[in-house]
């Protein structure tokens, strides 16, 4: 069985985690792009949200995590029973999650649902892959916000989709992957093709940005509605 090695360096993310509320048992914070969620193996990826809350808040832990170029909300426990807790919430499904992204193109729906497994391609790591016979479930929805063109270079413009994307599911990379499938990859992913057109090589991260999260607080028992709008 061969091992996967990760070769990827992240570059320094002088940007700041900001803590939108705290108690004694959560944080919500906002995660900067070109962070990653949790420190590397490689010494050299050190750096992460969990690294740095941590000096602050000494035990936390992530319950759940974005990718390294996707910005946006997080929920951190401060503690072991809280992430647990939190943990239960996510596994039964009774976290509800809302993205914004820029997607290459115009949509021809303003709403639509995508339903394609996904599975883990050892021999295209880090990417993942549609595939019936393999594949986990996966299934996201989403719904046209606006249509318009993003400049990129010497004055040319490229035409974009603003949507709202809701994931059903929690597969890895799953709202890139689902956005390539339906042929319009997010702007500025390098994976999943969002790269690929004329002028993109210029765009400065990745066009995904968790916007809104709810959930039930593990002690208090109400309805946490956290919203963060998108900087793009």
């Amino acid at each position: 069985m061969s091992t996967l090695i990760d070769t990827f360096i992240a570059p320094p993310c002088h940007d700041d985690v900001e803590i939108l509320y705290q108690d004694e048992h959560i944080l919500l914070i906002n995660k900067p792009s070109g962070l990653l969620s949790l420190s590397g193996k490689n010494p050299q990826n050190s750096d992460s949200v969990h690294y740095r809350l941590v000096q602050q808040f000494p035990g936390c832990t992530l319950v759940h995590r974005l990718d390294f170029g996707t910005s946006g909300l997080m929920l951190v426990a401060r503690n072991k029973v809280i992430n647990a807790a939190l943990c239960q919430q996510f596994s039964q499904r009774a976290v509800s999650k809302v993205y914004t992204a820029l997607l290459c193109g115009h949509l021809q729906n303003d709403q639509g649902v995508i339903d394609a497994a996904i599975a883990k391609e050892p021999s295209l790591f880090p990417r993942m892959s549609i595939s019936t016979r393999e594949g986990k479930p996966a299934r996201s929805r989403y719904s046209v916000m606006a249509r318009f063109y993003y400049p990129v270079v010497q004055g040319a413009s490229l035409p974009v989709t603003r949507v709202k994307l809701f994931p059903e599911t929690g597969r890895t990379h799953q709202l890139r992957i689902h956005c390539q499938y339906l042929g319009h990859p997010i702007l500025g992913c390098d994976l999943y093709g969002g790269r690929l057109l004329p002028g993109t090589d210029t765009v400065p991260r990745l066009m995904l940005h968790a916007s809104a999260l709810q959930f039930t607080h593990p002690v208090s028992q109400l309805p946490v509605n956290a919203r963060h709008d998108s900087p793009f």
